[in-house]
């Protein structure tokens, strides 16, 4: 049988064997390495093959034989001939679909790897601006705009004198770009603003406690408790003036009587 024929039934034959898919995000301009599934169906092969969309072939194998990249693929691929695997290089937007491994073994063909590679661009950056801040002698209230270059969030955020929460508007979305944009309140304290997806993210934040001071300063305070504040320090002055003077006077009497 003819490598013309064989490759004709690989074209339109039907792999046999797993139809499970594993998922890869690669970022563009990488590289990806696609490896053999099911080693054990590899012994005794007549025909192996890397395909790309069911029909494109990236190199083919027979044995005893020099692997043959096809010239389409020619420097964007290696192969191993000692584990069969493939590293896609370089990849581009055009280069997303279904790449698989197949062996032919009279009758039939089987499907030892199946990988479904989607290339993503890195997402873009992040801002994070505060839109308001609004005060009362209880609570503060801080609304914010997360926004890239082709969507944005709004979300508010209320605190008291203890804690802060995120109280209204969106916490997140899916872009038109098909990334992730993400608003929330993190442990420490700042607002984040995250734009991300399965390949890069970013991010941009801003400390809440300076936009809403959680601890009681002197313009919190209430009238009562800044009098008593007042005669608190004032009565401690006092009493380290006259500490300080009675042990000055303490100090020239020995003097004086040491003369």
């Amino acid at each position: 049988m003819s490598v013309f024929v064989i490759l004709g039934l690989l074209v339109c034959t039907e792999a046999q064997g797993s139809r499970a898919e594993t998922h890869v995000f690669v970022k563009k301009g990488e590289e990806v390495l696609l490896k053999i599934m099911k080693a054990d169906e590899l012994q005794k092969f007549f025909f192996f093959s890397w395909k790309f969309n069911a029909s494109d072939i990236l190199v083919t194998l027979t044995p005893k034989a020099e692997p043959e990249i096809y010239p389409r693929y020619t420097k964007r691929i290696e192969f191993s001939v000692e584990n069969y695997s493939v590293k896609l290089k370089n990849l581009q937007k055009t280069d997303s679909g279904v790449y698989t491994a197949h062996v032919f073994r009279i009758p039939q063909e089987l499907k030892v790897a199946e990988y479904n590679v989607t290339i993503q661009d890195p997402v873009s950056p992040v801002d994070l601006t505060v839109d308001s801040v609004s005060r009362s002698s209880n609570s503060c209230n801080v609304t914010v705009t997360c926004r890239t270059q082709d969507s944005h969030i709004n979300s508010t955020f209320r605190c008291d004198t203890q804690t802060c929460s995120q109280e209204g508007g969106e916490q997140s979305k899916v872009t038109t770009s098909g990334a992730s944009l993400q608003i929330y309140l993190d442990r420490n304290g700042s607002i984040i603003c995250n734009h991300s997806n399965q390949v890069s993210w970013t991010e941009n934040k801003e400390i809440i406690e300076h936009l809403c001071p959680r601890h009681a300063d002197s313009e919190s305070l209430s009238p009562g408790i800044s009098v008593c504040l007042v005669k608190t320090v004032v009565f401690s002055v006092g009493l380290i003036i006259m500490v300080s003077a009675v042990i000055t006077v303490h100090l020239m009497d020995k003097l004086k009587k040491k003369k």
